[in-house]
């Protein structure tokens, strides 16, 4: 796994029902050897992401605050955003997720649980843009070509034709879903999300494959209705 996605991970694993960990727990949670997971909460806490607490333990500092606050002034559709997010795993009781693209790898920067939803909360940053709903969205809608098939099941997308088919399909639908693309047994559907005339991101909803089938329809309507009323959709 990536280094960064490694940062990502252990960073990931701190949030409102966990905001403090000690290195023997946090390294049994994200299942790494615990002298790695040392490393990274020294190195983050080194750079100023972390703080260690009296108790030897650690949380995030504030200096991540600040962060936020200078990527909410450079993205004026984020806060928004985070709030169309909020709305969708308080509504359909779920994980609700915005993902968008770093050059050309697809970034969860943001995820929300409702604490009725089906599965657990997914701790990924980096997902893989071939077998996720985000990223037949925003590959779609930008008009990018992925630089590799990444299997993580049998049913992920493999082959180039494969793929342009799907986003052929995805454009003239509106939406892209995943059914144990990426995870087996869970399923994703996800949507641009549009800020003026383009799409900045891809935002969704995560669940059991079984419930997905079983109430598709209804899942789709009611998360296009929930980004219309955050006047998400369309450009505009």
């Amino acid at each position: 796994m990536h280094s960064l996605q490694k940062a990502a991970r252990v960073l990931g694993a701190f949030d409102a029902d966990q905001p403090e960990w000690g290195v023997r727990a946090l390294a049994a949670e994200l299942e790494m050897p615990r002298a790695t997971v040392h490393a990274y909460l020294a190195g983050l806490t080194g750079a100023g992401l972390l703080r260690r607490t009296p108790a030897g333990r650690y949380r995030l500092s504030w200096r991540l605050a600040e962060m936020g606050a200078q990527l909410n002034i450079s993205l004026p559709w984020f806060m928004a955003a985070r709030q169309l997010i909020t709305h969708l795993a308080l509504d359909i009781q779920t994980v609700a997720f915005l993902c968008l693209l770093e050059d050309t790898e697809v970034v969860c920067a943001i995820r929300e649980r409702h604490p009725a939803a089906d599965i657990d909360m997914p701790l990924d940053t980096y997902l893989p843009s071939t077998a996720t709903a985000s990223g037949k969205v925003l590959y779609a809608y930008l008009n990018m070509q992925p630089p590799e098939f990444t299997i993580c099941t049998p049913s992920s997308i493999s082959t180039a034709d494969e793929w342009e088919t799907e986003l052929a399909r995805v454009r003239r639908r509106g939406y892209a879903y995943s059914i144990e693309e990426w995870l087996p047994d869970q399923c994703t559907l996800a949507l641009p999300y549009w800020y003026g005339n383009q799409v900045v991101a891809a935002v969704g909803i995560q669940m059991t494959a079984e419930r997905y089938l079983r109430e598709e329809r209804a899942l789709r309507e009611q998360t296009v209705q929930i980004l219309q009323q955050h006047h998400a959709t369309g450009p505009h």
